[in-house]
């Protein structure tokens, strides 16, 4: 009979793991009651050899939650890395590794003493403990000769793990408080030397011999430097004398101890100072600065000294002394005194010897001596391929020279400000050719001028110099812009380098921006030399916007924004026009001076036409008969006349108009060949022209006016009359004369053929009027 399902997943949770579960199929070949695996192996099965489907989904449906709970379990980590310390009388305290906690872990530290015949364990709550990964186990079953095991245990809901058996050896992890310092001194009589006294601490094994270690620094440092040593008494007080210090600095020491069977060390002691004995001043570095000679090949020289290297940093200095001559010359030596750290000597063209020393209340230092080269002293090699750059929180700087037996180098380096004498440093370098600075030293974005000096023996070459930065940022400001020569498609844009003290870095170049009135931006990079930059090919009559940003290597900073237009026309086209314009009117004038000179009277009546003065015409010299027989008025009817235009009429407002005359200067041209012979005498008669009167004015007696007497004036021009006035042949004019008599009228047959009126001389001047005095002249008075 076969098993039921529940039977069948009792008996494989028992004894069956999960990959050794089946599942049967039937093969048609072979006999029932054997079951197939998947590798054609048989294994003998309860069952019968062939299960339907079935019964196939009915151990699936009872397997799915057993596997599940399988797949679900999850086991605490083991712990690993098991680290035990014995604090001597204190307690034992062991740590691990717990691993990734999933949830909930019960730890327990099982402990194994007394060589192996007793055990206790201590339990720490993963969730309720702050320290999840430790454990202490306290005197009295704690002793320092003994030896134990420890083995830790994890376990969660799902089970228990366990670390491997660690052994330990009570004496070998035993840590014992650290000593106390009671004094750092100096000896009196014993020149750069300390004591430091401490307690021996009171928590260690009497029987035990401690190893120390005392580590030591001056105040300014960070370096720290050790000494070991074992004492070898075991007196609760020890000494001990560091030597080899610095006369006159103060020190920081500390201490820690270990037993010699331990191999964990006691934290250090609390850190306390001392300082050495004072002596005399340990020396000086001297170094100078050359100023240009004058024209008498005087010059002044800056003489600077700082303590030399490795001297006391609390070193006392009194005052310096400093003595001078030229060289092969000592018998002219000078001898000066400073309290100062710089000196300025007026010295000549030679070559001079310097010396200083400093001096205190124990003694004088040893002299440091400088040689000064003559003006025209030829300078040894030059230092060549100077370069700086930044190393992590370094400034590096390296060179090279092509002279091998230089081996000793003058460093000196000062901000780029403008400050006299400059705040100068230096520093000698021997045996390499690189130099180094924490960045720390040396103010950040401030420029730097960094030279290096060669020296072979007393002498001291022609240096070499470059620029560097500790730190870079961007500049604190952009350029200043301006635009030159607007032209049509050109521009050239100017603008001025920024100040060393807003660069706050090298200017590696500068970027041009540009951009037109609703157009599209674009840019141009030029190296840091250049200071303007000429744009081109660009739109007539467009505004611009253009802006210059510097750039360093921390970046760039963008200067002010300025606009321009340019022009719809350029100078040349404007020099173009202007030229063709006038020249097109001096060939003009040319042109018409040379007509003048060829044809002057044409040119003259052309530009300046003449028109007779009625006030010249000699009409009034004609008497009697010629004039009544020329002049015959005739009077006639105003309606009747068409051409209304050649009527005269008087002007009744003005007691003051007496005539008017019209001139027609077209018809009198063309009747003067008749004419000229008749009237020749009259026009040349000699005399000179006046005023013209009415030949028929009546005499006014005094008091009466014009306006007292009626007088016909209406006259017709039906048929004018033209008289010659004697002018001459080319300038002889026509002139009509139409006057204001008082019962008389032109007579018909003197009156000339009519003709049309000249259009000039009717555009221009055709009337005179004539205002008469009253005191009017006697020939004026007579009746024709």
């Amino acid at each position: 009979m076969a098993a039921s399902p529940q039977d069948l997943l009792a008996s494989l949770s028992t004894t069956t793991p999960l990959t050794a579960l089946y599942i049967p199929r039937c093969k048609p070949s072979e006999p029932a009651g054997h079951l197939w695996d998947t590798s054609g192996y048989m294994r003998l099965s309860p069952q019968p050899s062939c299960v339907d489907s079935g019964t196939m989904w009915t151990w699936a449906l009872w397997m799915f939650p057993l596997l599940c709970e399988f797949s679900l379990a999850a086991l605490p980590a083991k712990p690993e890395n098991i680290s035990c310390i014995y604090y001597y009388r204190k307690n034992l305290t062991c740590t691990w590794n717990p691993g990734k906690e999933t949830g909930y872990t019960l730890y327990r530290v099982k402990r194994t003493y007394s060589y192996g015949n007793k055990i206790e364990s201590c339990t720490l709550n993963s969730s309720a403990s702050e320290n999840r990964a430790s454990c202490s186990f306290f005197p009295p079953r704690v002793t320092n000769r003994d030896d134990c095991t420890i083995q830790v245990e994890a376990q969660n809901a799902d089970g228990v793990i366990k670390s491997d058996i660690t052994s330990w050896s009570m004496d070998a992890i035993a840590k014992t408080e650290p000593p106390g310092i009671l004094s750092v001194k100096p000896v009196w009589g014993i020149k750069r030397m300390v004591q430091i006294e401490w307690k021996r601490p009171k928590l260690v094994p009497s029987s035990s011999h401690l190893k120390y270690t005392l580590r030591f620094r001056t105040v300014n440092s960070t370096t720290w430097m050790e000494v070991n040593f074992t004492e070898y008494h075991f007196n609760a007080t020890q000494n001990y004398n560091l030597t080899g210090l610095q006369a006159f600095t103060e020190y920081v020491v500390a201490l820690r101890c270990v037993t010699t069977e331990s191999r964990l060390w006691s934290a250090w002691s609390q850190e306390e100072m001392g300082i050495t004995e004072e002596e005399a001043p340990y020396g000086l570095d001297l170094w100078r600065i050359l100023r240009p000679a004058e024209a008498d090949e005087r010059r002044l020289v800056w003489l600077l000294w700082k303590k030399a290297r490795g001297a006391p940093i609390l070193e006392k200095t009194l005052g310096y002394n400093i003595w001078y001559f030229p060289e092969n010359k000592t018998n002219l030596t000078e001898i000066r005194n400073t309290t100062n750290q710089q000196f300025e000597l007026d010295l000549g063209g030679e070559a001079y010897w310097v010396s200083v020393i400093s001096y205190n209340s124990l003694g004088e230092s040893p002299v440091a001596t400088l040689r000064i080269p003559a003006i025209h002293e030829k300078p040894l090699c030059h230092v060549e391929a100077l370069q700086a750059c930044l190393a992590q929180d370094q400034l590096v700087v390296e060179w090279q020279s092509s002279d091998s037996e230089v081996d000793t180098w003058m460093v000196e380096w000062f901000p780029d400000l403008d400050s006299e004498p400059p705040a100068l440093s230096w520093e000698l370098v021997s045996q390499a050719r690189n130099w180094t600075i924490q960045q720390d030293k040396l103010e950040p974005f401030l420029c730097y001028n960094i030279s290096v000096y060669p020296m072979l023996q007393d002498q001291v070459g022609e240096p070499n110099s470059i620029q560097a930065y500790a730190k870079e940022d961007i500049p604190s400001r952009g350029p200043r812009t301006k635009v030159e020569n607007i032209g049509v498609k050109t521009v050239m844009i100017v603008w001025e380098e920024i100040p060393k003290s807003e660069r706050n870095g090298i200017i590696r170049n500068y970027t041009i921006f540009c951009q037109a009135e609703d157009g599209k931006e674009f840019s141009k990079t030029v190296n840091s030399s250049v200071l303007q930059y000429g744009l081109e090919s660009l739109t007539r009559q467009t505004s611009y916007t253009v802006k210059v940003m510097a750039n360093t290597s921390a970046g760039g900073k963008l200067g002010m924004e300025i606009k321009f237009r340019t022009l719809s026309l350029s100078v040349f086209e404007i020099f173009l026009i202007s030229s063709l314009t006038g020249g097109g009117l001096l060939t003009l004038i040319v042109l018409t001076v040379a007509y003048g000179f060829k044809k002057p009277n044409r040119l003259t009546h052309l530009c300046w036409p003449k028109v007779p003065n009625p006030a010249e015409s000699s009409i009034a010299t004609w008497h009697g008969g010629d004039f009544k027989d020329k002049l015959n008025l005739k009077e006639f009817d105003d309606s009747v006349n068409p051409e209304e235009d050649r009527i005269l009429k008087p002007l009744s407002t003005s007691s003051d108009l007496i005539d008017k005359l019209v001139v027609n200067f077209e018809n009198f041209l063309e009747d003067i060949s008749i004419e000229a012979g008749k009237f020749q005498e009259n026009i040349l008669g000699g005399e000179e022209n006046e005023y013209m009167t009415s030949p028929h004015r009546p005499d006014y007696p005094p008091g009466k006016n014009f306006e007292e007497s009626p007088v016909s004036t209406e006259i017709a021009p039906r048929k004018s009359q033209y008289l010659c006035l004697g002018m001459a042949e080319e300038a002889c004019s026509e002139a009509s004369e139409q006057g204001l008599f008082s019962g008389q009228s032109l007579g018909p047959d003197h009156l000339c053929e009519e003709r049309a009126p000249n259009p000039y001389l009717k555009n221009s001047v055709t009337t005179r009027e004539f205002l008469m005095s009253e005191k009017l002249p006697e020939h004026s008075k007579k009746e024709v």
